[in-house]
């Protein structure tokens, strides 16, 4: 008989994989107990999850969700990189610390539903995150702003330069 347990971790994982946005699969085999700890950290803080994941569950909760994970990729130790909201930031932050450490192994990919490779993944880390846009864009709209408050106070300026420069003559 099944244990109610992992009966209700197949339901959950199923749930996830119906709801994420974008899923990762790494083989974090080689990570100490804080690094995964500080990999957890900056993987919520971008907005997403970190979960060790038993490969024989998601198996069975990616049959049941319909989604195709094959079983090579599920071999050895596997975490999972749930996605909610920002798309980009997860995946940055797990790229960036497997860039610094070399560890966690990328193995899978799903996005928008669809199987990527891990050269998508990697494109799709180098994209700004949502919060970098925002911050571009509000740089952009102000910078005209700024320029035409400059060229309107040139004016001005210039006549006090020039008031200045007059009134040291006399």
């Amino acid at each position: 008989m099944v244990p109610q347990r992992k009966i209700f971790t197949v339901q959950n994982l199923t749930q996830k994989l119906k709801d994420t946005k974008a899923l990762v699969l790494a083989d974090y085999q080689g990570l100490s107990v804080s690094q995964m700890a500080d990999l957890r950290a900056q993987v919520k803080k971008a907005g997403g999850e970190l979960e060790v994941v038993k490969n024989r569950l998601l198996g069975r909760a990616a049959k049941e969700a319909k989604v195709e994970i094959s079983d090579e990729v599920l071999i050895g130790p596997t975490a999972a990189l749930w996605v909610w909201e920002d798309e980009i930031g997860p995946m940055k932050a797990l790229h960036g610390f497997a860039l610094k450490t070399g560890l966690p192994k990328i193995k899978f990919g799903i996005f928008e539903g669809k199987t990527i490779s891990l050269e998508r993944i990697k494109q799709l880390a180098s994209l700004p995150t949502m919060e970098e846009l925002r911050r571009k864009l509000v740089s952009t709209l102000q910078s005209p702003a700024f320029g035409l408050v400059n060229a309107l106070n040139w004016n001005m300026k210039k006549l006090i330069v020039i008031l200045k420069a007059k009134g040291g003559e006399s």
